[in-house]
């Protein structure tokens, strides 16, 4: 029975202070278990090298994932690279960004337009040697610190570079040295040579409802 004199403000009170603890009881409880996990794969992460990342899926948002790790690197004083391809002849901002504000992160992008655009399979293919000519030695020279290789999964599907060379030259770079790839697919092999693979996924696309892509926000 309620105590005597309580009035029904007071016993409501005392029983949503017993509520709140209970749940703060069950919050700390939740958060040491969380931390003991987290604390122990810590401990259990004691190789130290470079990672390789691939961004891949069919949503938005890949490339800007891998300018996200530049800033990044950037932070740190790193050395980056940062190869684009197929990209349209239009400077996107990134493009303009690390032109003029971060010349010192060697940037090459292929430019030659998107494939349904140039139809042009073999100019394709010769603007794809071109640029893999530009990303090979970054991939063979230890004071690089990332590199990014975006829309690289294309070349790969298009069959428009050796599959093989593109693994192998990820497979035996510098040990500290990081990539990123990007672009969609890319194939199992592709995946197998990577530490971390992301799958972004399409829920909605602004494009789909007729909006027009944003300069800032899609390029």
């Amino acid at each position: 029975m309620p105590a005597c004199g309580t009035t029904s403000k007071e016993r409501t009170s005392v029983s949503d202070n017993k509520q709140n603890e209970k749940r703060e009881a069950k919050h700390k409880a939740a958060m040491e278990k969380q931390k003991a996990k987290v604390d122990a794969n810590i401990e259990s992460a004691d190789l130290e090298r470079g990672v390789a990342i691939l961004v891949t899926g069919n949503g938005k948002g890949k490339s800007s994932s891998a300018f996200g790790m530049v800033m990044r690197a950037l932070g740190y004083d790193m050395k980056v690279g940062v190869v684009q391809f197929i990209k349209g002849e239009q400077l996107s901002g990134e493009e303009i960004y690390l032109r003029d504000k971060c010349p010192q992160v060697d940037f090459y992008q292929m430019g030659t337009g998107f494939t349904w655009n140039t139809q042009d399979r073999s100019g394709d293919i010769a603007a794809a040697k071109d640029t893999w000519a530009k990303v090979l030695p970054m991939l063979q020279d230890d004071s690089y610190d990332l590199v990014v290789m975006d829309e690289l999964t294309y070349m790969i599907a298009y069959d428009y570079l050796p599959e093989a060379e593109i693994i192998d030259a990820i497979a035996n770079r510098p040990r500290e040295q990081s990539v990123v790839v990007t672009g969609r697919g890319g194939g199992s092999a592709l995946q197998e040579v990577m530490d971390t693979v992301s799958d972004v996924k399409e829920v909605k696309h602004a494009f789909k409802a007729g909006i027009k892509a944003r300069r800032g926000v899609d390029y």
